[in-house]
């Protein structure tokens, strides 16, 4: 009797071994299939510019006298799609450059390391390239760590700073080991997307039409956990702890414009306060809503923008 229940017992987890072995399968080679499929979906948008032998997407949008410098917050699949309410804001009135960083959008992979001293280097170059010598540093989320470099390597091009949720040097919580291998096997096997598919409001995206959404919902797909993703995320240590000895050039304009209610980082208001405490143009405003602002606060900042800079002159 205990044998044929032993036996029954052994099938029985055979079979969910099998069907688990099967369930594996599938998500990953339907995951390889419609990343194939999907290649031939995605719509240019932009242009390219060579930099450093490979192409790095942008898109300009107005024809202002003044030009906006957008920098994406951290994974952003698309920022280009994602700034969109922001551009449409900023257009009339300026020249709106949006740089999608190596492994952002529609750019290459690069082989460099994504520190801090590439980025910036990269982004330089884009602008050389399309001859823009004199613009306004707008940067989401993580760009605030690149765009403080940024404007002290290039303080005679930068002509005020934008701060949208930027991050702060002394922020914290960038120490703790990055699961590079968790995402790389996330990917690989299929699984993001199917939790992407099992929660499809997880997608990060403005109030755009669906066929814009749907090609967000794509390039997330094929840039996230890629390889410079992640290795942007392994420097998040040495990249914050870089910037911890810089602060902005006394004289430059600054505005940051944070969510008034911020529960993830400790001191979020406080912080950016001290970045502007030395600064003889330095502004924070904050706004009902979530981190990224320019989904649904974009005709606000741009207001407050404009005027911060009209008292300036």
């Amino acid at each position: 009797m205990m044998k044929k229940i032993l036996i029954i017992l052994l099938k029985i987890f055979g079979a969910i071994v099998i069907a688990f072995a099967l369930f594996l399968a599938t998500v990953f080679i339907v995951n390889v299939f419609s990343n194939k499929s999907e290649e031939g979906k995605i719509k240019p948008y932009g242009q390219f510019v060579a930099v450093d032998g490979k192409n790095m997407n942008v898109l300009i949008q107005g024809e202002g006298k003044e030009t906006v410098v957008l920098l994406p917050g951290y994974g952003t699949p698309a920022p280009a799609l994602d700034f969109k309410p922001l551009i449409d804001e900023l257009s009339p009135f300026y020249k709106v450059v949006v740089i999608e960083p190596f492994g952002y959008g529609l750019s290459d992979i690069t082989e460099k390391e994504r520190t801090t001293e590439n980025m910036v280097s990269e982004i330089h170059e884009a602008l050389q390239q399309l001859g823009i010598h004199n613009y306004t540093l707008m940067a989401h989320s993580i760009s605030g760590i690149y765009g403080l470099d940024y404007v002290n390597k290039y303080p005679n091009e930068v002509s005020s700073f934008v701060g949208i949720e930027s991050s702060v040097p002394t922020q914290g919580g960038n120490d703790d080991p990055f699961p590079t291998e968790t995402y790389k096997l996330l990917k690989k096997s299929g699984f993001y997307r199917l939790l992407m598919k099992l929660a499809p409001d997880q997608l990060i995206a403005p109030d755009v039409d669906e066929e814009t959404r749907e090609q967000i919902r794509i390039l997330s797909l094929k840039n996230t956990f890629n390889p410079n993703n992640l290795n942007e995320g392994e420097n998040f240590g040495p990249n914050f702890k870089e910037a911890e000895n810089l602060s902005f050039p006394k004289d430059l304009p600054v505005i940051f414009f944070l969510q008034a209610n911020d529960t993830e980082t400790e001191g979020w208001i406080p912080l950016h306060e001290e970045q502007v405490k030395a600064s003889v143009h330095g502004k924070v405003m904050t706004f009902e809503g979530e981190h990224y602002l320019h989904h649904t606060r974009s005709k606000e900042m741009v207001q407050e923008y404009r005027k911060f800079i009209s008292e300036i002159k």
